[in-house]
């Protein structure tokens, strides 16, 4: 799903490095930075 630069992100959940869940709109009214590093974890 592509999304267009100003379209609010879909809510989503993921684990954090603490190992608890957290999901993107519990972080509601909070600064968030989404950095997403493609193949930065893959031999290349």
């Amino acid at each position: 799903m592509a999304l267009t630069i100003g379209t609010p992100a879909p809510d989503f959940t993921l684990p954090s490095q603490l190992g608890h869940e957290v999901t993107l709109s519990s972080l509601r009214g909070k600064n968030v930075v989404l950095a997403f590093f493609p193949l930065a974890w893959t031999p290349i």
